[in-house]
């Protein structure tokens, strides 16, 4: 038990930590390019703190399934939820962000109700999905890729929070793609929808994710990105899947429902003060 809860926290420390690298890598690549051009989005991956945040990822998803494998599952939710208030504390830190009162309100809400989401989930149900929800991936994830350019398009001072929902639906779409997958086989594989839906969400997700780095608020987008990676399987886990919340804590659950919307809306309403971290003099090169 021990060990496992050490890796969950593990895991957040290192997610937490790599949203910071990655949104200073992002940024340092968007001088001198408008956010979300192609330009900009090759740069960033040829910056060392985004390629290290990066690793920094694979590491922490590393650690994630080492706890999975020795806790249940809503424990390890509770302790990724606090990689939000690391990458808050981070963004202070490395990013020279300075957060008010209001968004350090906003993240501990964030936190708090997908906390209380997390204690009060139930066991998975034993939906695999249909063959409707399995191609419902797929195209949700097409959809969302639109959804993207249109947020960082015309999202204006909000599209940094707008494209971090993106990213986090679309990461959601990954999970909920990979458990319905049914067959694990390359035979099977080549013709099923939620395996191109695996590949199109995350790496659609991914480009969202840089996108709002770019943009403006790294704690708006990563607390969007939090809640809508956890709350969007949430649903299609109750509502098709058969997942369920634990007896009697259905009032707990719309809480934390209520507070993690509330907070991620006051980070997306007060994320403005944050100030970029890289000046047009800075250096741009890898």
């Amino acid at each position: 038990m021990s060990t496992g809860l050490l890796a969950a926290l593990l895991a957040a420390l290192l997610t937490g930590s790599a949203t910071v690298l990655q949104a200073l890598g992002a940024r340092r690549a968007a001088v001198g390019h408008r956010p979300g051009e192609a330009a900009a989005l090759a740069g960033t991956l040829r910056q060392w703190p985004f390629a290290v945040g990066v690793g920094m990822d694979m590491a922490g998803f590393g650690a994630e399934l080492y706890a999975l494998e020795r806790l249940p599952l809503y424990v390890v939710e509770a302790a990724l939820a606090s990689a939000l208030a690391v990458t808050a504390v981070g963004a202070s830190r490395v990013l020279h962000i300075r957060l008010r009162r209001t968004e350090w309100a906003g993240v501990a809400a964030v936190s708090a109700g997908l906390c209380l989401l997390a204690v009060t989930a139930g066991r998975d149900g034993e939906g695999h999905g249909s063959e409707g929800l399995r191609l419902g991936t797929l195209v949700v994830a097409v959809l969302l890729l639109a959804a993207g350019w249109a947020a960082g398009r015309f999202g204006g001072r909000r599209a940094a929070p707008l494209l971090g929902l993106v990213a986090g639906l679309q990461f959601g779409v990954v999970g909920v793609a990979v458990r319905v997958l049914p067959a694990l086989s390359p035979a099977e594989l080549w013709t099923e929808p939620s395996a191109y839906a695996v590949a199109v969400a995350g790496l659609g997700g991914f480009a969202a994710l840089t996108w709002a780095m770019q943009c403006g608020s790294v704690t708006a987008a990563t607390a969007a990105m939090v809640l809508g990676e956890t709350l969007g399987p949430a649903v299609v886990g109750v509502a098709v899947l058969g997942d369920h919340t634990r007896h009697g804590a259905v009032p707990l659950a719309v809480l934390g429902f209520a507070a993690a919307i509330a907070g991620a809306l006051a980070l997306a309403r007060f994320g403005d003060a944050e100030q970029p971290a890289v000046s047009p003099t800075a250096g741009s090169g890898p």
